[in-house]
């Protein structure tokens, strides 16, 4: 595997910017993403796949919180852009992938038992792969 580097997205200017942040080869990658379940190339190289499921009303709660707090956003454009743009293109792109999802987890890290079984499943998977060292990593991170 070769050294990358991951593109850093600029909030402000809604693009990526030019800063990249090197990314070493790892055995577990955890990818995050709204539209990483697309992508049948990428589906293709996970061996679980999850979609967060959370509520609309919730989604933009986060939302605004995020952008008032850290972004500097007005209310005012945040509702504009969610009601024109993110809700809509939510609901159109991102929530019809989640049926390429091995687990759909509602209410996200609120939810334990979701997370007790994905822990169990990516221990097995490490097991299995004669991965002891990086299990007992995995161990401790949790």
């Amino acid at each position: 595997m070769k050294n990358r580097y991951t593109p850093v997205y600029d909030y402000n200017q809604f693009t990526r910017s030019k800063k990249t942040i090197h990314q070493d080869p790892r055995e577990v990658i955890i990818l995050d993403g709204i539209l990483i379940l697309d992508d049948e190339r990428l589906r293709d190289l996970m061996d679980i796949k999850v979609f967060v499921d959370t509520d609309d009303d919730i989604r933009l709660i986060r939302r605004i919180e995020r952008d008032t707090k850290k972004r500097g956003r007005s209310l005012d454009s945040i509702i504009h852009q969610y009601l024109t743009t993110v809700k809509p293109m939510y609901h159109q792109f991102v929530e019809p992938t989640k049926r390429y999802a091995d687990i759909i987890v509602p209410e996200g890290g609120e939810n334990q038992v979701a997370i007790d079984l994905l822990t169990t499943k990516m221990r097995s998977i490490l097991k299995s792969r004669g991965s002891e060292q990086i299990k007992q990593n995995f161990d401790s991170t949790i």
